[in-house]
């Protein structure tokens, strides 16, 4: 992955220097690696990238109990989607700091306010699951990457993790056969509105 990151990096550093600021998008199936690229991305980029990910617009628990969707958290309709990209569109326009939502997974919900973009930012870089598939979304992407990996590996990666943030191994298996699949297969037919596809693993 390091030569790859090397060369992702050079192309997101491409996008940072264009004068303008810029956003990247990094869309990919649950545990397929899009937090840790983007991540990594960002950090090679220093001060002029700032990560802004989608999951700062999560429904708060309360909200999706009451609508009876909490089973499916994690799905698109769980989202703020109009907000996330009310928040792209002033981010595009870089005139100011803007404050961005943060998702904090050891309780599960968003918290307002939590990540500062300040106008001197050349390169947001936002990751999701859906990013390719809300137009709304998408046509405010200068560029988006698709970012997969083996499927084995994918889902040993997300049993895990959701095993570190307090499910117990079977209910973790459960959660991700039964939502995180649905999702997952909602995202891959999204796959080809992507400007690159980078393969981990």
């Amino acid at each position: 992955m390091i030569g790859e990151l090397e060369s992702l990096t050079a192309r997101a550093r491409a996008l940072a220097g264009r004068g303008e600021r810029a956003i990247l998008g990094i869309a990919g199936a649950p545990g397929g690696g899009k937090s840790t690229l983007a991540a990594a991305l960002v950090a090679e980029l220093g001060e002029a990238a700032v990560l802004v990910p989608m999951d700062g617009f999560h429904l708060a628990q309360a909200e999706l109990v009451r609508q009876g969707i909490r089973d499916r958290m994690g799905a698109p309709h769980t989202f703020d989607v109009l907000g996330y990209a009310a928040l792209l569109r002033r981010l595009r326009a870089g005139e100011e700091t803007v404050y961005a939502p943060a998702f904090r997974r050891e309780i599960e919900e968003p918290i307002a306010g939590a990540i500062a973009v300040p106008p001197e930012i050349r390169l947001v870089v936002t990751e999701g699951n859906y990013l390719l598939l809300w137009d709304e979304v998408r046509s405010l992407l200068d560029e988006a990457w698709y970012v997969e990996m083996e499927e084995a590996t994918r889902l040993e990666w997300l049993i895990a993790r959701h095993v570190e943030f307090g499910k117990t191994p079977e209910e973790a298996e459960a959660w991700v056969m039964r939502s995180d699949q649905r999702n997952a297969e909602i995202v891959a037919g999204t796959r080809g509105r992507a400007d690159l596809v980078v393969r981990l693993g």
